[in-house]
């Protein structure tokens, strides 16, 4: 059995070499033959740059087929891979480039309206050698073409002496995540434990290669990266990236080629079923998704099989610090269990609920969720103290989350200890959104609070104590956040009060903003 990644893709390689391993969204198509040469030559070119086992190479783009190649080609190299949340401004992305010492960067040229060098290059990070584009290079961009020229200054035989000393304990990734210190902690983990985190969640949904993989879900995070265009990979898989979500197009492109797997979190399965297209679209080559991220009604689960056509509809939980899994549904659950339930822990991985001692808790007992087995992260980049408070001596990741075990070993999702958020999928972290908007001018004090909503499960609202004769009103911040931080981080509502509520020493009692938010019954 393989135990790094691009062992286990080498044997899918050998196995499916003549299937199409990828669609673009403009219809080209590559064999997995084709796509294992261009890795080649992408891991060629990289080793021509100086890219060396151990050092970082990132990614800053949307869904594509050369960001796969990238992936692929910085994995074989032995470097480790840190993707880039597409939706960051530059300073955030200098931040994690920066912290991870990354000498390289794919990354977008223009998209959505703004061009991704020139957002970075007055935060421009000390380690950062070499940037590629992909996609609308413009002058004074090395674009991919011109990257993958680089190939003729090395040779295949260099590409597979490196690859072979690449083993199952290596990094394969850094995938940032932020936390209650407001700045991002990168998140470490190995090609072994990913390789068996990817075979587990595959077995449950069941991937065969007939299966055509549709992923809208964005490659810089685990779902769309590690269970998503890897895990398809490796089992065989046609994989079909998209860049932007489009319901419109979604419905299109199911019907165009023939889609079986398609994941999200809730928000894509409701725009999914609202959009007027849905009910002359063919949707019959629907076959299994999994969904997660937020709470689901038992109804929705119920749509998206009456509606959807999907037979197989699954619901699972995890964390980037469990390389993307921690517990999921069967096929066989009742509705009622994949709506209300995040499923049971995967093989070789413990669960457990605990009190504020540590001690598990009885069935039916709310506790902090606790994680322990081989999914568990190796330890957030350079910070020991970070890593100690997250996982305790005895092993267990410590998620923050407060959930309820049943006696078949189901898990319920009832609360979080610290404030993050989930907006559309994307996990928002208060103290990383309050840091940014502290540095306001007009801004004294601030405190974020998730807030329903009925698109985006919850949005950010924005508590604000102004500075003594400043001006600022809630659009205004808004519009400041936009230019700031990521476009989902931004919070959908502001509002300017008096003075924020706390306790004896000061700190904001959230609970009570999230009170005062609720509206009146």
């Amino acid at each position: 059995m393989s135990h790094t990644i691009i062992q286990a893709f080498a044997d899918s390689v050998q196995k499916h070499a003549h299937r199409t391993a990828v669609v673009g969204e403009d219809g080209s198509e590559l064999s997995y033959a084709e796509l294992d040469q261009l890795r080649i030559y992408a891991a060629r070119a990289l080793l021509a740059m100086g890219v060396a086992r151990g050092d970082r190479v990132a990614i800053w783009a949307p869904n594509s087929v050369e960001w796969i190649v990238a992936g692929l080609a910085i994995q074989t190299v032995g470097a480790a891979l840190v993707p880039l949340n597409t939706r960051m401004k530059g300073a955030e992305a200098a931040y994690i480039l920066e912290k991870s010492g990354a000498n390289t960067l794919f990354c977008a040229g223009r998209f959505l309206g703004l061009h991704y060098p020139s957002m970075l290059a007055e935060h421009w990070p000390k380690s950062l050698k070499h940037v590629v584009v992909i996609g609308d290079a413009e002058t004074g961009d090395t674009g991919w073409r011109a990257f993958m020229a680089k190939a003729d200054q090395s040779h295949t035989e260099d590409v597979q002496q490196r690859a072979a000393t690449v083993e199952a304990t290596d990094t394969l990734d850094i995938m940032f995540t932020s936390g209650t210190t407001g700045r991002p902690k990168g998140v470490v983990t190995t090609h072994a434990q990913n390789l068996d985190v990817i075979r587990a969640w595959s077995a449950v949904m069941g991937l065969v290669p007939e299966d055509k993989y549709l992923i809208a879900n964005p490659f810089f995070h685990t779902f769309g990266y590690k269970v998503g265009w890897l895990g398809g990979l490796l089992h065989g898989l046609t994989v079909l990236p998209h860049a932007v979500f489009d319901a419109a197009a979604i419905l299109q492109r199911i019907a165009r080629d023939r889609i079986s797997v398609l994941p999200g979190p809730p928000t894509l399965f409701i725009s999914l079923l609202n959009d007027p297209a849905r009910a002359t679209a063919d949707l019959s080559s629907l076959r299994a998704t999994i969904t997660g991220a937020a709470a689901i009604a038992p109804s929705l689960i119920e749509r998206i099989r009456a509606e959807l056509g999907f037979r197989t509809v699954l619901t699972a939980y995890g964390l980037t610090e469990t390389c993307g899994v921690v517990s999921m549904c069967e096929a066989g659950d009742d509705a009622e269990t994949i709506a209300l339930t995040s499923g049971k822990a995967i093989p070789g991985v413990e669960l457990r609920c605990v009190d504020a001692e540590n001690r598990p808790v009885a069935p039916g007992e709310s506790g902090e969720i606790v994680v322990r087995g081989y999914n568990v992260m190796q330890g957030y980049l350079d910070d020991a103290k970070a890593t100690g408070e997250t996982i305790d001596a005895d092993g267990w990741l410590h998620t923050g989350d407060i959930g309820v075990l049943d006696e078949r070993g189901y898990l319920k999702i009832t609360d979080r200890l610290k404030d993050m958020y989930i907006a559309g999928g994307f996990n928002c972290y208060p103290a990383e959104i309050e840091r940014i908007i502290a540095a306001h001018p007009a801004v004294a004090q601030v405190a974020i609070i998730g807030v329903p909503d009925e698109r985006l499960g919850e949005v950010g609202k924005a508590c604000v104590v102004l500075r003594p004769g400043a001006a600022l009103g809630d659009k205004e911040l808004i519009a400041w956040c936009r230019d700031n931080m990521a476009n989902y981080k931004v919070p959908r509502y502001a509002e300017m009060m008096v003075s924020l509520p706390t306790n004896p020493s000061g700190k904001v009692l959230k609970y009570q903003l999230r009170d005062l938010a609720k509206p009146a019954v």
